[in-house]
């Protein structure tokens, strides 16, 4: 069976071949923007201004605070995917993707979890799949997960960038900046299978 546009650029992203053909044809096919949009909207919800962007940590309770906003958001992220993975939109290619990504969300979580417990905090609790409102009544096609998806992913990254300079314990922002690498990476795939540029900015924000 001929693997589709979509299929074909998440399990070979790096071929400047498949990179090039048919984009037209995909920019015409995917719906672009609403999906995306509600993917950043669900990720800002769960960064609050208190967790991220305040004030700079002074101690290793503020620092909990801010691990446990992350562990949060990842939580979101392997909600969502399960989502993604249960919706039956998802082509076998794709569909290990998706299942791998969720696969890396859940060793953010375990780690920011074993985390927050050795500083002697408390880690959130994940929530059911239903709880997020994830939009699924508008989740129709395989391109509209990975639109959805996309959006999350860049949320986490930005999420992750106004984090790393917040923390008190540096050590800890070293391992946010390596989690935000993997959404980043996770957020350019995403973008390169919806036929849209894998990397549109020199920077993100």
């Amino acid at each position: 069976m001929q693997r589709s546009y979509d299929d074909t650029l998440l399990v070979s992203a790096a071929d400047p071949q498949q990179l090039g053909e048919g984009r037209s044809n995909r920019r015409q096919f995917f719906r672009v923007g609403g999906l995306f949009a509600a993917g950043l909207a669900a990720s800002a919800a769960l960064t609050p201004v208190s967790g991220w962007a305040g004030a700079l940590s002074k101690s290793t309770a503020d620092d909990v605070t801010i691990l446990n906003t992350a562990l949060a958001l990842e939580y979101q992220a392997i909600a969502a995917y399960q989502v993604g993975a249960e919706s039956g939109l998802l082509q076998k290619p794709v569909l290990d993707v998706a299942l791998k990504f969720q696969g890396q969300h859940k060793a953010h979580a375990e780690v920011l979890s074993s985390t927050i417990t050795k500083l002697g905090g408390t880690p959130v609790v994940a929530k059911k799949p239903s709880d997020y409102g994830f939009p699924t009544e508008s989740l129709k096609t395989q391109a509209d997960v990975l639109e959805f998806a996309a959006g999350l992913e860049k949320g986490a990254a930005s999420a992750y960038l106004g984090a790393v300079p917040q923390f008190h314990n540096k050590d800890l922002a070293k391992a946010a900046a390596s989690i935000m690498g993997d959404e980043t990476m996770h957020w350019a795939v995403l973008l390169n299978a919806l036929g849209k540029d894998p990397v549109p900015a020199a920077f993100i924000a």
